[in-house]
Formats: C-alpha cells, structure tokens, sequence
C-alpha cells in the first residue's frame, strides 16, 4: 500500500473515532460548547466527503462553508477555518437567513430552528451538490445529509440517500462510525451508543 494513501486511511479512522469517544473529564468545556466540535467535524468533511467536479465554479474556487439561520458558531468557524487549505482550496464562511441569499456552497449547516424554515431551506437545497448539516432531531427525515448530536459522545447521523441526490459520496469509513444511516427512507442502526 502506498506510504501516503496509509497514511490518508490512518487520519480517517483516527478523525472518525473521536465521533465515538466521551465528551467527559476534562473535555466538559467542550461539551458545554458543541459547536466548537461540530465546526471541526465540518472543515473534515472537506477532507473526505467526495464532490463532483460541477460543485464548485472552477479548480481555484475556494470551499463555501455557510451557515443558514440564526448562527449559533459565533467566530467558532473562523477561527477553526483560518489558514486551513483542503484539495488545494481555501475555505470561505459564509451567512445567510434565506436559502437565495447563499452563493454556491458546498457545505451548509442549517441552523433553523423551526422546522417551517429548516424544511424550507432544505427543499430549495435539495439535489444540489451541497452536504447539509444540522442538529434538529428530524433532520434526516426532514431531506438532511448528516445530523449532529453532541451530549455525552458525540454521534453522527447520515442520510445516504440526500446524499446520493445531491452527488455526494460519503465514503464507508463515515458509515461505518455513524449512529444511524437513513437508506431507501428506512433508518438503520449502526452503532448503539
């Protein structure tokens, strides 16, 4: 095996565990601050997550990292974000209230919290090369990619199939450290934590 894709695959697993470590003892800061791990989690989904090439305006184009609502991260993304390169790009944060008022992004937490505008931003959204992200407890059944829950571990929700519509890959290491995997609009669990 080659010494740098070894290396790629160690960074994976090492990235994906800490989904299954305890957020206790000395890490409780963090866990009165979820948004400081889920803006780390984001920035690695540059890193493994697949887009297709039609993602993104040319091969210069900087990531868009937005967040749609009222944002909770505060300067958590900036700061998580700044100087950090992924494939050659650099990234840019980006907020918005409405889903029109976004430019291209390839990563979008949405942060409503009424599920009016949450569905709403997810359906102007849908089929669109774009990872939605969120934390509302229905947010896969809702057309989001990956739902967040951060308490006492944290653990990652994926919907395979808003996944496939928007032309994303989310490759089998993430499937394999997910809490639940949503496919063909049946919920599956892959790890009781």
């Amino acid at each position: 095996m080659h010494k740098a894709h070894r290396t790629g695959r160690c960074w994976l697993a090492l990235s994906l565990l800490l989904l299954l470590l305890p957020v206790s003892g000395a890490g409780q800061e963090q866990l009165a601050d979820p948004y400081r791990i889920e803006a780390a989690f984001l920035r690695n989904f540059a890193h493994y997550v697949i887009w297709p090439d039609s993602a993104f305006r040319n091969s210069e184009a900087p990531w868009c990292v937005a967040v749609l609502g009222r944002d909770p991260f505060g300067d958590v993304l900036e700061t998580t974000f700044k100087g950090r390169t992924e494939q050659g790009r650099s990234f840019v944060i980006f907020r918005a209230d409405k889903p029109e008022e976004l430019p291209p992004c390839q990563i979008v937490f949405v942060a409503h919290r009424n599920a009016t505008k949450r569905n709403a931003a997810l359906a102007a959204l849908k089929g669109k090369p774009v990872l939605t992200v969120g934390d509302a407890p229905g947010f896969l059944r809702e057309g989001g990619v990956i739902r967040f829950q951060v308490s006492d571990r944290v653990r990652m929700s994926i919907n395979l199939d808003q996944a496939r519509a928007a032309s994303l890959n989310i490759p089998t290491r993430m499937l394999e450290v997910a809490s639940e995997v949503m496919e063909n609009d049946t919920v599956h669990k892959v790890r009781e934590r």
